[in-house]
């Protein structure tokens, strides 16, 4: 089915993305902008790019693909698990596995692992991330908590989104930082034109990330982070905004000397409430064996 709208004043110099995503609001603004990547959204039978400004009387139109539901497919992936119990799991996720299948990427994830293991977990993430209460990027390990039954999940979930959840992270950024400590307020969005990417804008979401200095080498600094809030690529962002990006990551840092594959990050501790205990219950995990790596061969470069 073909759908038409023609542009009228109020939406005159609105992206297109955004506009969509007022008229289908029942869909995500970033598969909204696939739809426009893939020529299902014309503007006056014309392909357009996302951020294109509509004009008064465009005439837009679109098509909604059928969306083809990713089958996952139960695995026997070896999974480190830090504790577990009725209703909850903490599992320290490797460095190079995907929390959840994608298009791109269907096997070897944490929930093909988790549909193997566990007879039940939560579905308020929906079908395609079962258990996911949160999420580390790919090459991102550390601790992920996961959930065993919907009323857990909507704990933990208010847990995060009042900030309750303590999540401390280690990381290997490039060049001196000279400050002990501090605290990086700065808001994160969409990139205007790199659609995988993060940065730092007016208009973006309020993020916090708090800073220590672990230790100083001749070009690097190990730190450690605390997320107060919880957008995407987070850390990554903000530290990348501060002209001392990830070492090794591949998206934010543009220096073409590379010393590691994947972004020196890994999640260290998490704090939380049980659901059903109110226990508060504090979960740490050993650096990563390529993270101690890392720091030795940072320590012996001039």
């Amino acid at each position: 089915m073909i759908h038409h709208h023609k542009v009228t004043k109020e939406d005159v110099n609105v992206r297109l993305d955004k506009l969509l995503a007022r008229l289908e609001p029942s869909y995500a603004r970033n598969q909204i902008q696939q739809w426009i990547k893939k020529g299902y959204v014309l503007i006056n039978d014309q392909q357009e790019k996302a951020n294109y400004k509509c004009r008064l009387d465009d005439i837009v139109t679109w098509s909604i693909p059928e969306e083809k539901p990713l089958i996952i497919v139960p695995e026997a992936i070896p999974l480190d698990i830090v504790y577990e119990d009725d209703y909850v799991a903490i599992i320290n996720k490797p460095q190079g596995m995907l929390i959840h299948p994608t298009e791109q990427e269907q096997t070897n994830t944490l929930v093909n692992a988790l549909l193997y293991r566990y007879n039940t977990l939560s579905t308020l993430s929906g079908e395609e991330r079962p258990g996911i209460v949160h999420r580390l990027d790919k090459d991102t390990s550390g601790i992920v908590v996961i959930a065993k039954d919907n009323t857990t999940h909507a704990h933990l979930q208010k847990q995060f989104q009042e900030q309750k959840v303590t999540r401390i992270y280690e990381a290997i950024v490039e060049k001196i930082i000279e400050d002990n400590e501090g605290i990086i307020q700065a808001p994160i969005g969409r990139h205007p034109t790199q659609r995988y990417k993060r940065t730092v804008l007016l208009d973006g979401r309020e993020s916090e990330t708090r800073f220590t200095v672990l230790e100083r080498f001749q070009k690097y600094t190990h730190v450690q982070c605390e997320l107060i809030t919880g957008r995407t690529h987070q850390i990554r962002v903000h530290f990348n905004y501060m002209n001392h990006p990830l070492v090794g990551d591949s998206l934010y840092n543009d220096n073409p000397k590379q010393i590691a594959q994947g972004q020196a990050l890994f999640a260290r501790e998490l704090h939380l409430v049980h659901p059903y205990t109110n226990e508060l219950m504090e979960f740490k995990v050993q650096q990563p064996t390529h993270f101690t790596k890392l720091l030795k061969k940072v320590a012996t470069m001039s």
